[in-house]
């Protein structure tokens, strides 16, 4: 059995760590003396909650409220003298941040028992993993994001291009990362290239290179973006932006693995694995003779799909919290999640934007929001209107459905309490587990 873990950062000459493991046997304690070894700490092991002991006070204020500020999803006691008190920034810190503190002298039994309370309710809050513990990027539980990552695992395995297709914001680039990280060339360079950005006159000197004295200005050799994903994967970024003169090099370098430097009279062999990706479909694109067929044919050996987010209305809640701890420290304190309103209404959009649209409004609405949840306002979002019609039906059981888990994960999975959020009875929540298929 794995003993539960506790982390107490406490300045030298304090030393609630060896009272509290005096107190507390069965528990692993770890003791840092600085900031920069406590988040070596967080990142090393998923610690629920911890001790501030004599932090508060004795350090600036403002590098303590960055510290709490970027991970506040870990619980803190805090250990305080009582002049510290007196001082109104440190008050505020204790009140925003603190699940609870103590005075010294040290009742050390009184300390402990509140310690193992607090890691007791942040085990009941730990109902999905937070950033930094998924082992993937490509975060969502629905079917499509399950096909998508058994695409991503399958493709990884080996060398051939790959072309990803997908909405604009759906994506794309994290799943091209999601197969570099998977394959064989893991530890080479991933070199992205958005083919939309670079100015005509310029892309093929920075896919291709120059040498030096091929145009005026050129004082010295350039190596290109292609030869420097050398042992890598090369990621051509909405590739339908290539223009057509361009293509033809392209698809030359595809299927000889050697480039030109502009300017240079010999080729220079690179071994790169190539990912493309598009907002655009391509096969149409062939046929309105915008793209060249052989080139298509050449980078779509393995074509993967990226759902939109309309394709994941399962996953809203998850992506919505996911992006809100994410960016914590660009909220307030006291900004402790979404309301079920909130969460109604990001249920019923319609995200046109996909992914990227979801982010820009979560983060917009941890700023604008006044309380302490997240408001349909705040994300600028309408509240949903009552459904009157057959076809709205899917929309209400998908927003019912996302409420009732999101008050379940609050609450963790307690159908009494759960069922008191929501303002219904015990057999009424029951009810709606049934209906919408769901398990406490």
């Amino acid at each position: 059995m794995v003993s539960k873990r506790l982390l107490c950062i406490s300045p030298d000459g304090h030393g609630a760590a060896e009272v509290l493991c005096a107190e507390m046997p069965g528990w692993q304690i770890r003791s840092v003396g600085s900031f920069e070894e406590a988040r070596c700490a967080l990142r090393e092991d998923a610690y629920l909650a911890g001790v501030l002991d004599h932090v508060i006070g004795a350090w600036p204020h403002g590098e303590v409220d960055r510290f709490l500020r970027q991970h506040s999803h870990v619980q803190w006691v805090g250990v305080v003298g009582r002049d510290t008190l007196a001082a109104a920034s440190c008050r505020e810190l204790v009140a925003d941040y603190l699940c609870d503190y103590h005075t010294a002298p040290l009742d050390t039994r009184r300390l402990a028992h509140t310690t193992g309370h607090v890691y007791g309710h942040a085990l009941l809050r730990r109902s999905r993993p937070r950033p930094g513990t998924a082992p993937s990027t490509l975060i969502g539980s629905c079917a499509a994001m399950a096909r998508l990552r058994s695409q991503v695992e399958r493709v990884a395995k080996v060398d051939a291009p790959v072309l990803i297709w997908g909405e604009s914001g759906s994506g794309k680039e994290l799943t091209a990362q999601a197969i570099h990280r998977q394959s064989t060339r893991a530890a080479g360079p991933l070199v992205p290239i958005n083919c939309g950005a670079i100015p005509p006159n310029l892309i093929h000197s920075e896919l291709f290179g120059y040498e030096r004295g091929a145009f005026t200005g050129a004082a010295r050799d350039k190596v290109g973006l292609i030869e420097s994903a050398n042992g890598g994967t090369l990621f051509l970024d909405e590739i339908g932006d290539l223009p057509k003169d361009l293509q033809a090099n392209l698809l030359r370098f595809l299927q000889d693995k050697t480039i030109s430097r502009l300017g240079a009279t010999r080729a220079i062999p690179v071994d790169v694995r190539v990912i493309s990706a598009s907002h655009v479909n391509l096969q149409q694109a062939v046929a309105r003779g915008d793209f060249r067929e052989d080139l298509y044919y050449r980078l779509s050996v393995l074509p993967v799909t990226v759902p939109s987010l309309r394709e994941r209305r399962d996953d809203l809640v998850e992506l919505a919290e996911h992006f809100f701890h994410l960016h914590a420290a660009d909220r307030s304190p006291h900004l402790k999640g979404f309301s079920s309103r909130a969460l109604a209404a990001i249920a019923a959009h319609a995200w046109p934007g996909n992914v990227r649209e979801l982010i820009n409004r979560v983060r917009r609405a941890m700023v604008m929001a006044d309380g302490k949840w997240i408001e349909p306002d705040d994300l600028d979002l309408v509240m949903p209107s009552p459904p009157i019609e057959a076809k709205l039906d899917d929309a209400r059981c998908s927003s019912e459905r996302l409420v009732i888990r999101a008050c379940l994960d609050r609450s963790g999975q307690n159908v009494s309490r759960a069922a008191r959020d929501l303002g219904v009875s015990r057999t009424t929540m029951y009810r709606l587990l049934a209906k919408h298929g769901m398990r406490s």
